[in-house]
């Protein structure tokens, strides 16, 4: 079972670059890296609250559950 970060997706849609997303909620664009390749182990509530503001989205957009 894994989770999948659909984050360059809905980032696509929007038409907004790493380096942006990553001035617009305050992290580094190497955390966000990290993020979109779905190498993070965790993300903070607050982490993910600013991303879907800051794409107009739901976290329901940018997470998706996969069985294996």
């Amino acid at each position: 079972m894994s989770i999948i970060i659909n984050l360059d997706v809905i980032m696509a849609q929007r038409k907004m670059r790493s380096n942006e997303l990553a001035e617009k909620i305050g992290i580094t664009k190497a955390n966000l890296s990290i993020l979109k390749t779905g190498k993070a182990k965790a993300i903070r509530f607050s982490t993910l609250a600013k991303i879907c503001e800051a794409l107009d989205c739901q976290p329901g957009d940018l997470l998706a559950f996969e069985k294996e």
